[in-house]
Protein backbone atom coordinates (compact mmCIF):
# COMPACT_ATOMS: atom_id res chain seq x y z
CA UNK A 1 0.00 0.00 0.00
CA UNK A 2 2.88 2.35 0.82
CA UNK A 3 4.25 1.85 -2.69
CA UNK A 4 0.88 2.60 -4.23
CA UNK A 5 0.61 5.85 -2.28
CA UNK A 6 4.22 6.73 -3.10
CA UNK A 7 3.83 6.18 -6.84
CA UNK A 8 0.55 8.04 -6.94
CA UNK A 9 2.05 11.04 -5.18
CA UNK A 10 5.21 10.85 -7.33
CA UNK A 11 3.15 10.66 -10.54
CA UNK A 12 1.15 13.68 -9.44
CA UNK A 13 4.31 15.62 -8.66
CA UNK A 14 5.85 14.65 -12.02
CA UNK A 15 2.80 15.83 -13.90
CA UNK A 16 2.84 19.13 -12.05
CA UNK A 17 6.58 19.60 -12.67
CA UNK A 18 6.26 18.68 -16.35
CA UNK A 19 3.38 21.04 -16.81
CA UNK A 20 5.23 23.82 -15.01
CA UNK A 21 8.48 23.22 -16.87
CA UNK A 22 6.79 23.05 -20.27
CA UNK A 23 4.80 26.21 -19.56
CA UNK A 24 7.90 28.09 -18.43
CA UNK A 25 9.98 26.76 -21.31
CA UNK A 26 7.46 27.77 -23.96
CA UNK A 27 6.69 31.16 -22.48
CA UNK A 28 10.34 32.05 -21.76
CA UNK A 29 11.60 30.78 -25.11
CA UNK A 30 8.96 32.73 -27.01
CA UNK A 31 9.67 35.88 -25.01
CA UNK A 32 13.42 35.38 -25.53
CA UNK A 33 13.03 34.93 -29.26
CA UNK A 34 10.78 38.00 -29.53
CA UNK A 35 13.27 40.01 -27.51
CA UNK A 36 16.17 38.83 -29.70
CA UNK A 37 14.33 39.79 -32.91
CA UNK A 38 13.40 43.17 -31.54
CA UNK A 39 17.00 43.80 -30.44
CA UNK A 40 18.36 42.72 -33.86
CA UNK A 41 15.86 44.95 -35.66
CA UNK A 42 16.67 47.92 -33.40
CA UNK A 43 20.43 47.48 -33.92
CA UNK A 44 19.95 47.14 -37.66
CA UNK A 45 17.97 50.38 -37.78
CA UNK A 46 20.63 52.17 -35.76
CA UNK A 47 23.40 50.93 -38.05
CA UNK A 48 21.35 51.87 -41.11
CA UNK A 49 21.10 55.45 -39.83
CA UNK A 50 24.85 55.55 -39.21
CA UNK A 51 25.33 54.15 -42.74
CA UNK A 52 23.14 56.93 -44.16
CA UNK A 53 24.99 59.63 -42.22
CA UNK A 54 28.31 58.42 -43.59
CA UNK A 55 27.04 58.37 -47.16
CA UNK A 56 25.78 61.92 -46.77
CA UNK A 57 29.00 63.24 -45.20
CA UNK A 58 31.93 61.18 -46.54
CA UNK A 59 33.07 62.53 -49.94
CA UNK A 60 36.55 61.03 -49.83
CA UNK A 61 35.48 57.52 -50.69
CA UNK A 62 33.34 56.03 -53.40
CA UNK A 63 29.92 54.69 -52.67
CA UNK A 64 31.12 51.14 -53.33
CA UNK A 65 33.92 51.51 -50.79
CA UNK A 66 31.58 52.97 -48.21
CA UNK A 67 29.09 50.14 -48.79
CA UNK A 68 31.81 47.49 -48.40
CA UNK A 69 33.20 49.03 -45.19
CA UNK A 70 29.74 49.47 -43.62
CA UNK A 71 28.75 45.93 -44.56
CA UNK A 72 31.88 44.56 -42.93
CA UNK A 73 31.39 46.71 -39.82
CA UNK A 74 27.68 45.85 -39.43
CA UNK A 75 28.03 42.21 -40.42
CA UNK A 76 25.29 42.78 -42.95
CA UNK A 77 24.81 43.36 -46.67
CA UNK A 78 24.85 47.08 -47.62
CA UNK A 79 23.05 48.57 -50.61
CA UNK A 80 22.80 52.19 -51.94
CA UNK A 81 20.17 53.33 -54.47
CA UNK A 82 19.27 56.63 -56.07
CA UNK A 83 15.90 58.32 -56.00
CA UNK A 84 14.68 56.26 -58.97
CA UNK A 85 15.55 52.95 -57.31
CA UNK A 86 18.62 52.24 -59.41
CA UNK A 87 21.29 50.41 -57.37
CA UNK A 88 24.43 52.56 -57.05
CA UNK A 89 26.46 50.20 -54.85
CA UNK A 90 26.10 46.79 -53.15
CA UNK A 91 28.52 45.01 -50.84
CA UNK A 92 27.96 41.52 -52.22
CA UNK A 93 26.63 41.79 -55.79
CA UNK A 94 27.55 43.97 -58.79
CA UNK A 95 25.24 46.94 -58.80
CA UNK A 96 24.64 46.65 -62.53
CA UNK A 97 23.25 43.13 -62.13
CA UNK A 98 20.51 44.16 -59.71
CA UNK A 99 17.07 45.21 -60.75
CA UNK A 100 15.42 48.44 -59.80
CA UNK A 101 14.76 48.38 -56.03
CA UNK A 102 12.26 51.21 -55.78
CA UNK A 103 9.35 48.80 -55.33
CA UNK A 104 10.91 46.85 -52.45
CA UNK A 105 8.87 47.50 -49.30
CA UNK A 106 11.69 48.92 -47.20
CA UNK A 107 13.03 51.16 -50.02
CA UNK A 108 9.52 52.32 -50.86
CA UNK A 109 9.13 53.63 -47.29
CA UNK A 110 12.66 55.07 -47.19
CA UNK A 111 12.29 56.94 -50.50
CA UNK A 112 9.23 58.59 -48.95
CA UNK A 113 11.33 59.81 -46.05
CA UNK A 114 10.66 57.06 -43.47
CA UNK A 115 12.59 54.10 -42.07
CA UNK A 116 11.52 50.94 -43.83
CA UNK A 117 11.86 47.45 -42.31
CA UNK A 118 10.98 44.13 -43.94
CA UNK A 119 11.76 40.42 -43.66
CA UNK A 120 11.93 38.11 -46.71
CA UNK A 121 14.15 35.98 -48.87
CA UNK A 122 16.61 37.81 -51.10
CA UNK A 123 15.69 37.51 -54.78
CA UNK A 124 19.33 37.51 -55.82
CA UNK A 125 20.81 35.29 -53.10
CA UNK A 126 17.80 33.21 -51.98
CA UNK A 127 18.64 33.70 -48.29
CA UNK A 128 16.16 35.15 -45.72
CA UNK A 129 17.15 38.63 -44.59
CA UNK A 130 15.97 41.32 -42.25
CA UNK A 131 16.02 44.60 -44.20
CA UNK A 132 16.28 48.14 -42.82
CA UNK A 133 16.31 51.15 -45.22
CA UNK A 134 16.97 54.82 -44.34
CA UNK A 135 16.66 57.83 -46.72
CA UNK A 136 19.71 59.86 -47.87
CA UNK A 137 20.07 62.87 -50.09
CA UNK A 138 19.06 61.74 -53.57
CA UNK A 139 18.19 58.14 -52.60
CA UNK A 140 18.35 55.61 -49.75
CA UNK A 141 20.64 53.09 -48.10
CA UNK A 142 19.78 49.60 -46.82
CA UNK A 143 21.32 47.04 -44.55
CA UNK A 144 20.26 43.39 -44.90
CA UNK A 145 21.02 41.15 -41.92
CA UNK A 146 20.85 37.38 -42.58
CA UNK A 147 18.22 35.73 -40.34
CA UNK A 148 20.33 32.58 -40.17
CA UNK A 149 22.47 34.38 -37.62
CA UNK A 150 19.33 35.16 -35.58
CA UNK A 151 18.16 31.55 -35.84
CA UNK A 152 21.56 30.33 -34.71
CA UNK A 153 21.37 32.61 -31.67
CA UNK A 154 17.88 31.40 -30.93
CA UNK A 155 18.96 27.76 -31.22
CA UNK A 156 21.73 28.36 -28.73
CA UNK A 157 19.33 30.05 -26.37
CA UNK A 158 16.88 27.17 -26.70
CA UNK A 159 19.59 24.63 -25.92
CA UNK A 160 20.67 26.61 -22.89
CA UNK A 161 17.05 26.93 -21.71
CA UNK A 162 16.40 23.23 -22.30
CA UNK A 163 19.49 22.30 -20.32
CA UNK A 164 18.43 24.54 -17.45
CA UNK A 165 14.91 23.17 -17.55
CA UNK A 166 16.21 19.58 -17.50
CA UNK A 167 18.39 20.31 -14.50
CA UNK A 168 15.49 22.02 -12.73
CA UNK A 169 13.20 19.09 -13.60
CA UNK A 170 15.62 16.56 -12.17
CA UNK A 171 16.10 18.59 -9.01
CA UNK A 172 12.33 19.03 -8.62
CA UNK A 173 11.86 15.30 -9.28
CA UNK A 174 14.26 14.38 -6.49
CA UNK A 175 12.54 16.78 -4.11
CA UNK A 176 9.11 15.47 -5.16
CA UNK A 177 10.26 11.88 -4.65
CA UNK A 178 11.49 12.69 -1.15
CA UNK A 179 8.27 14.55 -0.35
CA UNK A 180 6.15 11.68 -1.73
CA UNK A 181 8.16 9.17 0.29
CA UNK A 182 7.71 11.21 3.47
CA UNK A 183 3.98 11.72 2.85
CA UNK A 184 3.48 8.03 2.03
CA UNK A 185 5.26 7.02 5.22
CA UNK A 186 3.09 9.35 7.31
CA UNK A 187 -0.08 8.10 5.65
CA UNK A 188 1.04 4.50 6.13
CA UNK A 189 1.42 5.14 9.87
CA UNK A 190 -2.14 6.49 9.96
CA UNK A 191 -3.41 3.44 8.03
CA UNK A 192 -1.65 1.04 10.41
CA UNK A 193 -3.05 2.96 13.38
CA UNK A 194 -6.59 2.75 11.92
CA UNK A 195 -6.22 -1.00 11.33
CA UNK A 196 -5.20 -1.53 14.95
CA UNK A 197 -8.24 0.44 16.14
CA UNK A 198 -10.50 -1.54 13.78
CA UNK A 199 -9.05 -4.77 15.21
CA UNK A 200 -10.15 -3.68 18.70
CA UNK A 201 -6.81 -2.40 20.00
CA UNK A 202 -8.25 0.82 21.42
CA UNK A 203 -5.08 1.51 23.41
CA UNK A 204 -3.17 2.18 20.15
CA UNK A 205 -1.83 5.72 19.78
CA UNK A 206 -0.27 7.75 16.98
CA UNK A 207 2.23 10.57 17.48
CA UNK A 208 2.31 13.31 14.85
CA UNK A 209 4.05 16.58 15.63
CA UNK A 210 3.38 18.35 12.32
CA UNK A 211 0.69 20.97 12.13
CA UNK A 212 -0.29 20.36 8.50
CA UNK A 213 -3.45 18.62 7.35
CA UNK A 214 -1.99 15.12 7.75
CA UNK A 215 -0.83 16.02 11.25
CA UNK A 216 -4.29 17.39 12.07
CA UNK A 217 -5.87 14.19 10.73
CA UNK A 218 -3.56 12.05 12.87
CA UNK A 219 -4.31 14.16 15.95
CA UNK A 220 -8.07 13.89 15.33
CA UNK A 221 -7.82 10.10 14.93
CA UNK A 222 -5.74 9.83 18.09
CA UNK A 223 -8.29 11.89 19.99
CA UNK A 224 -11.08 9.71 18.60
CA UNK A 225 -9.24 6.57 19.73
CA UNK A 226 -8.86 7.96 23.25
CA UNK A 227 -12.56 8.83 23.37
CA UNK A 228 -13.50 5.39 22.03
CA UNK A 229 -11.36 3.71 24.67
CA UNK A 230 -13.02 5.80 27.39
CA UNK A 231 -16.52 5.09 26.06
CA UNK A 232 -15.88 1.35 25.66
CA UNK A 233 -14.43 1.18 29.15
CA UNK A 234 -17.56 2.88 30.50
CA UNK A 235 -19.72 0.55 28.39
CA UNK A 236 -17.91 -2.54 29.69
CA UNK A 237 -18.29 -1.27 33.25
CA UNK A 238 -21.99 -0.65 32.68
CA UNK A 239 -22.36 -4.08 31.09
CA UNK A 240 -20.63 -5.77 34.04
CA UNK A 241 -22.84 -3.85 36.47
CA UNK A 242 -25.92 -4.88 34.52
CA UNK A 243 -24.81 -8.52 34.49
CA UNK A 244 -24.17 -8.40 38.24
CA UNK A 245 -27.58 -6.82 38.76
CA UNK A 246 -29.36 -9.37 36.57
CA UNK A 247 -27.46 -12.28 38.12
CA UNK A 248 -28.46 -11.10 41.59
CA UNK A 249 -32.16 -11.14 40.70
CA UNK A 250 -34.45 -13.79 42.09
CA UNK A 251 -36.24 -13.85 38.75
CA UNK A 252 -34.87 -15.73 35.76
CA UNK A 253 -33.96 -13.56 32.73
CA UNK A 254 -33.24 -14.83 29.22
CA UNK A 255 -32.62 -12.86 26.00
CA UNK A 256 -33.66 -14.37 22.67
CA UNK A 257 -32.40 -13.09 19.30
CA UNK A 258 -34.54 -12.53 16.19
CA UNK A 259 -33.40 -15.97 14.99
CA UNK A 260 -34.93 -17.54 18.16
CA UNK A 261 -31.51 -18.40 19.56
CA UNK A 262 -30.37 -17.76 23.12
CA UNK A 263 -28.29 -14.59 23.38
CA UNK A 264 -27.87 -14.33 27.16
CA UNK A 265 -29.24 -15.76 30.42
CA UNK A 266 -28.67 -14.80 34.03
CA UNK A 267 -27.52 -17.14 36.78
CA UNK A 268 -31.05 -17.81 37.99
CA UNK A 269 -32.02 -19.03 34.53
CA UNK A 270 -28.90 -21.21 34.44
CA UNK A 271 -30.01 -22.78 37.70
CA UNK A 272 -33.48 -23.51 36.33
CA UNK A 273 -32.45 -24.81 32.92
CA UNK A 274 -29.01 -25.47 31.51
CA UNK A 275 -28.68 -22.88 28.72
CA UNK A 276 -26.32 -22.84 25.79
CA UNK A 277 -25.61 -19.54 24.10
CA UNK A 278 -26.52 -19.35 20.39
CA UNK A 279 -28.54 -22.56 20.73
CA UNK A 280 -32.24 -22.58 19.71
CA UNK A 281 -34.41 -21.50 22.62
CA UNK A 282 -36.59 -24.60 22.20
CA UNK A 283 -33.59 -26.70 23.29
CA UNK A 284 -33.46 -24.76 26.57
CA UNK A 285 -37.13 -24.22 27.41
CA UNK A 286 -39.75 -26.54 25.90
CA UNK A 287 -42.78 -25.06 27.63
CA UNK A 288 -45.31 -24.17 24.87
CA UNK A 289 -46.79 -21.22 26.78
CA UNK A 290 -43.33 -19.70 27.26
CA UNK A 291 -42.46 -20.16 23.58
CA UNK A 292 -45.81 -18.66 22.55
CA UNK A 293 -45.27 -15.52 24.64
CA UNK A 294 -41.71 -15.09 23.31
CA UNK A 295 -42.87 -15.53 19.71
CA UNK A 296 -45.78 -13.12 20.22
CA UNK A 297 -43.56 -10.39 21.72
CA UNK A 298 -41.04 -10.80 18.90
CA UNK A 299 -43.61 -10.72 16.10
CA UNK A 300 -46.06 -8.13 17.45
CA UNK A 301 -43.29 -5.89 18.91
CA UNK A 302 -45.15 -5.31 22.16
CA UNK A 303 -44.81 -6.48 25.77
CA UNK A 304 -46.84 -9.59 26.63
CA UNK A 305 -47.44 -11.66 29.75
CA UNK A 306 -48.36 -15.28 30.29
CA UNK A 307 -48.04 -18.20 32.66
CA UNK A 308 -45.96 -21.35 32.26
CA UNK A 309 -46.38 -24.57 34.22
CA UNK A 310 -43.87 -26.92 32.61
CA UNK A 311 -40.60 -24.96 32.58
CA UNK A 312 -39.70 -26.87 35.74
CA UNK A 313 -42.01 -29.74 36.80
CA UNK A 314 -44.27 -28.80 39.69
CA UNK A 315 -43.55 -25.08 39.54
CA UNK A 316 -45.53 -22.13 38.15
CA UNK A 317 -43.89 -19.12 36.49
CA UNK A 318 -45.29 -15.74 35.50
CA UNK A 319 -43.73 -14.70 32.15
CA UNK A 320 -43.20 -11.12 30.99
CA UNK A 321 -41.67 -10.77 27.52
CA UNK A 322 -40.74 -7.48 25.81
CA UNK A 323 -39.22 -6.87 22.36
CA UNK A 324 -35.62 -5.71 22.05
CA UNK A 325 -34.71 -2.75 19.76
CA UNK A 326 -32.57 -4.80 17.40
CA UNK A 327 -35.02 -7.68 17.13
CA UNK A 328 -35.70 -10.60 19.42
CA UNK A 329 -37.16 -10.42 22.91
CA UNK A 330 -36.15 -10.58 26.57
CA UNK A 331 -38.23 -12.62 29.01
CA UNK A 332 -38.45 -12.48 32.80
CA UNK A 333 -39.70 -15.60 34.61
CA UNK A 334 -41.00 -15.06 38.14
CA UNK A 335 -41.55 -18.12 40.29
CA UNK A 336 -45.12 -17.99 41.59
CA UNK A 337 -45.18 -21.49 43.06
CA UNK A 338 -45.00 -20.39 46.69
CA UNK A 339 -47.29 -17.41 46.09
CA UNK A 340 -49.89 -19.64 44.43
CA UNK A 341 -49.62 -22.16 47.25
CA UNK A 342 -50.12 -19.47 49.89
CA UNK A 343 -52.98 -17.90 47.91
CA UNK A 344 -54.67 -21.26 47.59
CA UNK A 345 -54.17 -21.88 51.30
CA UNK A 346 -55.70 -18.48 52.05
CA UNK A 347 -58.68 -19.11 49.79
CA UNK A 348 -59.22 -22.58 51.24
CA UNK A 349 -58.96 -21.20 54.77
CA UNK A 350 -61.48 -18.44 54.06
CA UNK A 351 -63.83 -20.85 52.32
CA UNK A 352 -63.57 -23.44 55.11
CA UNK A 353 -63.96 -20.91 57.89
CA UNK A 354 -66.89 -19.25 56.14
CA UNK A 355 -68.50 -22.60 55.52
CA UNK A 356 -68.03 -23.68 59.14
CA UNK A 357 -69.44 -20.38 60.39
CA UNK A 358 -72.62 -20.60 58.32
CA UNK A 359 -74.34 -23.21 60.49
CA UNK A 360 -73.67 -21.63 63.93
CA UNK A 361 -74.50 -18.16 62.60
CA UNK A 362 -77.76 -19.43 61.16
CA UNK A 363 -78.55 -21.05 64.51
CA UNK A 364 -77.70 -17.88 66.46
CA UNK A 365 -79.84 -15.78 64.12
CA UNK A 366 -82.76 -18.26 64.35
CA UNK A 367 -82.65 -18.51 68.14
CA UNK A 368 -82.40 -14.72 68.46
CA UNK A 369 -85.47 -14.26 66.27
CA UNK A 370 -87.36 -16.92 68.31
CA UNK A 371 -86.49 -15.22 71.56
CA UNK A 372 -87.51 -11.84 70.13
CA UNK A 373 -90.96 -13.23 69.41
CA UNK A 374 -91.31 -14.39 73.01
CA UNK A 375 -90.13 -11.16 74.67
CA UNK A 376 -92.38 -8.19 75.27
CA UNK A 377 -91.88 -4.82 73.67
CA UNK A 378 -90.89 -3.06 76.91
CA UNK A 379 -88.37 -5.64 78.06
CA UNK A 380 -84.69 -4.58 78.08
CA UNK A 381 -83.79 -8.08 77.01
CA UNK A 382 -85.34 -7.38 73.61
CA UNK A 383 -82.72 -4.68 72.91
CA UNK A 384 -79.93 -7.15 73.58
CA UNK A 385 -81.53 -9.82 71.44
CA UNK A 386 -81.97 -7.35 68.58
CA UNK A 387 -78.25 -6.54 68.74
CA UNK A 388 -77.43 -10.27 68.65
CA UNK A 389 -79.74 -10.85 65.67
CA UNK A 390 -78.40 -7.84 63.73
CA UNK A 391 -74.74 -8.81 64.19
CA UNK A 392 -75.45 -12.45 63.42
CA UNK A 393 -77.17 -11.34 60.22
CA UNK A 394 -74.20 -9.15 59.30
CA UNK A 395 -71.75 -11.99 59.99
CA UNK A 396 -73.90 -14.29 57.86
CA UNK A 397 -73.76 -11.85 54.95
CA UNK A 398 -70.00 -11.50 55.39
CA UNK A 399 -69.45 -15.25 55.27
CA UNK A 400 -71.67 -15.53 52.19
CA UNK A 401 -69.65 -12.77 50.46
CA UNK A 402 -66.37 -14.38 51.46
CA UNK A 403 -67.50 -17.72 50.05
CA UNK A 404 -68.65 -16.08 46.83
CA UNK A 405 -65.38 -14.14 46.42
CA UNK A 406 -63.29 -17.25 47.15
CA UNK A 407 -65.18 -19.30 44.54
CA UNK A 408 -64.84 -16.57 41.91
CA UNK A 409 -61.13 -15.98 42.57
CA UNK A 410 -60.26 -19.67 42.55
CA UNK A 411 -62.15 -20.33 39.33
CA UNK A 412 -64.30 -22.98 41.03
CA UNK A 413 -67.44 -21.08 40.10
CA UNK A 414 -68.35 -21.83 36.48
CA UNK A 415 -70.29 -19.06 34.79
CA UNK A 416 -73.07 -20.00 32.39
CA UNK A 417 -72.12 -17.45 29.71
CA UNK A 418 -74.57 -16.94 26.86
CA UNK A 419 -75.51 -14.14 24.43
CA UNK A 420 -77.67 -11.68 26.34
CA UNK A 421 -79.26 -8.38 25.32
CA UNK A 422 -78.12 -5.38 27.43
CA UNK A 423 -81.77 -4.37 27.89
CA UNK A 424 -82.52 -7.68 29.67
CA UNK A 425 -79.68 -7.12 32.15
CA UNK A 426 -80.87 -3.58 32.83
CA UNK A 427 -84.50 -4.65 33.22
CA UNK A 428 -83.54 -7.38 35.72
CA UNK A 429 -81.63 -4.87 37.82
CA UNK A 430 -84.43 -2.27 37.77
CA UNK A 431 -87.05 -4.88 38.62
CA UNK A 432 -85.08 -6.07 41.66
CA UNK A 433 -84.37 -2.60 43.08
CA UNK A 434 -87.46 -0.61 42.07
CA UNK A 435 -89.22 -1.07 45.41
CA UNK A 436 -86.07 -0.43 47.44
CA UNK A 437 -85.44 2.76 45.46
CA UNK A 438 -88.99 3.98 46.12
CA UNK A 439 -88.45 3.29 49.81
CA UNK A 440 -85.41 5.60 49.69
CA UNK A 441 -87.40 8.15 47.64
CA UNK A 442 -84.97 7.68 44.74
CA UNK A 443 -85.93 7.35 41.10
CA UNK A 444 -84.28 4.66 38.94
CA UNK A 445 -83.74 5.75 35.32
CA UNK A 446 -82.57 3.63 32.39
CA UNK A 447 -80.50 4.84 29.42
CA UNK A 448 -79.80 2.20 26.78
CA UNK A 449 -78.19 2.88 23.37
CA UNK A 450 -76.58 -0.54 22.94
CA UNK A 451 -78.21 -3.02 20.57
CA UNK A 452 -75.57 -5.75 20.27
CA UNK A 453 -75.72 -8.73 22.63
CA UNK A 454 -72.97 -9.48 25.13
CA UNK A 455 -71.47 -12.66 26.58
CA UNK A 456 -72.80 -12.76 30.13
CA UNK A 457 -73.98 -14.98 32.97
CA UNK A 458 -77.26 -13.24 33.86
CA UNK A 459 -77.14 -14.21 37.53
CA UNK A 460 -73.52 -13.09 37.95
CA UNK A 461 -74.03 -9.76 36.15
CA UNK A 462 -77.20 -9.25 38.20
CA UNK A 463 -75.02 -9.55 41.29
CA UNK A 464 -72.66 -6.91 39.86
CA UNK A 465 -75.59 -4.56 39.27
CA UNK A 466 -76.93 -5.37 42.76
CA UNK A 467 -73.68 -4.36 44.44
CA UNK A 468 -73.33 -1.16 42.38
CA UNK A 469 -76.99 -0.10 42.74
CA UNK A 470 -77.00 -0.93 46.45
CA UNK A 471 -73.99 1.38 46.94
CA UNK A 472 -75.64 4.10 44.85
CA UNK A 473 -78.85 3.94 46.94
CA UNK A 474 -76.86 4.12 50.18
CA UNK A 475 -74.65 7.06 49.26
CA UNK A 476 -76.76 9.01 46.73
CA UNK A 477 -79.85 9.94 48.69
CA UNK A 478 -79.21 13.64 48.15
CA UNK A 479 -79.31 13.21 44.39
CA UNK A 480 -82.81 11.68 44.37
CA UNK A 481 -82.09 9.60 41.28
CA UNK A 482 -79.81 6.81 40.01
CA UNK A 483 -79.19 6.18 36.30
CA UNK A 484 -78.51 2.73 34.84
CA UNK A 485 -77.24 2.65 31.28
CA UNK A 486 -75.53 0.77 28.46
CA UNK A 487 -73.69 2.16 25.45
CA UNK A 488 -71.52 0.71 22.64
CA UNK A 489 -67.76 0.57 23.33
CA UNK A 490 -64.76 -0.38 21.22
CA UNK A 491 -64.76 -4.12 21.95
CA UNK A 492 -68.07 -4.59 23.72
CA UNK A 493 -70.85 -2.85 25.60
CA UNK A 494 -70.12 -0.45 28.44
CA UNK A 495 -72.63 -0.53 31.32
CA UNK A 496 -72.74 2.15 33.99
CA UNK A 497 -74.44 3.09 37.24
CA UNK A 498 -74.47 6.84 37.90
CA UNK A 499 -75.53 8.56 41.10
CA UNK A 500 -75.71 12.25 41.97
CA UNK A 501 -74.65 12.12 45.57
CA UNK A 502 -71.68 13.55 47.45
CA UNK A 503 -69.07 11.77 45.33
CA UNK A 504 -65.82 10.01 46.29
CA UNK A 505 -62.50 11.80 46.97
CA UNK A 506 -59.96 11.12 44.21
CA UNK A 507 -57.40 9.57 46.58
CA UNK A 508 -59.81 6.68 47.26
CA UNK A 509 -60.58 5.77 43.63
CA UNK A 510 -57.51 3.53 42.98
CA UNK A 511 -58.39 1.29 45.97
CA UNK A 512 -62.18 1.12 45.67
CA UNK A 513 -62.18 -2.46 44.36
CA UNK A 514 -59.92 -3.87 47.11
CA UNK A 515 -61.55 -6.27 49.55
CA UNK A 516 -62.67 -4.69 52.85
CA UNK A 517 -61.76 -1.19 51.65
CA UNK A 518 -64.24 1.47 52.78
CA UNK A 519 -64.28 5.19 52.02
CA UNK A 520 -66.45 5.98 55.08
CA UNK A 521 -65.88 3.10 57.49
CA UNK A 522 -68.36 4.22 60.16
CA UNK A 523 -71.22 4.81 57.70
CA UNK A 524 -70.50 1.52 55.92
CA UNK A 525 -70.84 -0.46 59.13
CA UNK A 526 -74.05 1.36 60.05
CA UNK A 527 -75.55 0.46 56.68
CA UNK A 528 -74.59 -3.19 57.07
CA UNK A 529 -71.97 -3.33 54.31
CA UNK A 530 -69.28 -6.02 54.32
CA UNK A 531 -66.66 -4.19 52.23
CA UNK A 532 -66.58 -7.03 49.68
CA UNK A 533 -69.28 -5.98 47.20
CA UNK A 534 -67.01 -4.08 44.79
CA UNK A 535 -64.28 -6.75 45.02
CA UNK A 536 -66.83 -9.40 44.05
CA UNK A 537 -68.10 -7.22 41.19
CA UNK A 538 -64.56 -6.73 39.94
CA UNK A 539 -63.72 -10.44 39.85
CA UNK A 540 -67.00 -11.33 38.16
CA UNK A 541 -66.40 -8.77 35.41
CA UNK A 542 -62.79 -9.89 34.95
CA UNK A 543 -63.94 -13.50 34.69
CA UNK A 544 -66.20 -12.40 31.81
CA UNK A 545 -63.20 -10.88 30.01
CA UNK A 546 -64.29 -7.32 30.78
CA UNK A 547 -63.03 -4.31 32.72
CA UNK A 548 -64.40 -2.21 35.55
CA UNK A 549 -63.54 1.28 36.82
CA UNK A 550 -64.97 4.24 38.69
CA UNK A 551 -65.09 7.99 38.11
CA UNK A 552 -66.16 10.54 40.69
CA UNK A 553 -66.14 14.23 41.52
CA UNK A 554 -66.90 15.62 44.95
CA UNK A 555 -70.46 16.98 45.26
CA UNK A 556 -71.25 15.84 41.71
CA UNK A 557 -71.78 12.13 42.21
CA UNK A 558 -70.03 8.97 40.99
CA UNK A 559 -70.14 6.69 37.94
CA UNK A 560 -69.18 3.01 37.96
CA UNK A 561 -68.42 1.55 34.51
CA UNK A 562 -67.94 -2.07 33.52
CA UNK A 563 -67.52 -3.48 30.02
CA UNK A 564 -68.60 -6.89 28.70
CA UNK A 565 -67.41 -8.32 25.34
CA UNK A 566 -69.73 -8.67 22.35
CA UNK A 567 -71.48 -12.01 21.95
CA UNK A 568 -70.22 -14.32 19.15
CA UNK A 569 -71.48 -17.53 17.61
CA UNK A 570 -70.83 -20.57 19.77
CA UNK A 571 -69.11 -22.48 16.97
CA UNK A 572 -66.93 -19.51 16.12
CA UNK A 573 -65.92 -19.08 19.75
CA UNK A 574 -65.14 -22.77 20.08
CA UNK A 575 -62.97 -22.86 16.95
CA UNK A 576 -61.15 -19.63 17.74
CA UNK A 577 -60.22 -20.62 21.29
CA UNK A 578 -57.77 -23.18 19.94
CA UNK A 579 -55.93 -20.43 18.04
CA UNK A 580 -55.87 -17.70 20.68
CA UNK A 581 -52.45 -17.41 22.37
CA UNK A 582 -52.63 -17.74 26.14
CA UNK A 583 -50.95 -14.46 26.94
CA UNK A 584 -52.02 -11.01 27.95
CA UNK A 585 -50.88 -7.72 26.43
CA UNK A 586 -49.39 -5.29 28.92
Amino acid sequence: MRNRIFFKLLAAFILVILAGTATLDISIRRAWEDSLRESTESNLRQKARMFADRVNSDRSMTLQEIASQEAQAAGARATIIDASGQVLADSEVQASSLNNQAQEPEFSVALKGGVGVDQRKSASLGVPYLYAAVPIAGGAVRLAYPLSNVDAGMAGSRNTLLLGSSIAFLAALLIAGAAAQLTARRLQLIVQFSERIAAGELSARISEGSGDEIGQLASALDKTARQLETNFAALRTSQRQLEILLNSMEDAVIAIGPDNRVRWANQRMENLQRTRLNAPVVETVRDPDFLRVIRGANEMRKALTGRATSVVPGRIFDITAAPMPGGGAVAVLRDLTETERMEKTRRDFIANVSHELRTPLTSIQGYAETLLDAVGEDNHTREFLEIIRKNASRMSRLTEDLLTLARVESGEHRFEVEPTAPSELLDDAVESFQEKARAHDIELQVENSAQASVEADREAIHQVFSNLIDNALKYAASGRRVVLGAEPAENGVRFYVRDFGTGIPSEHLPRLFERFYRVDKARSRESGGTGLGLAIAKHIVLAHGGTIRAESELNHGSVFFFTLPFATDTEQVKSSKDNVPEFTEL
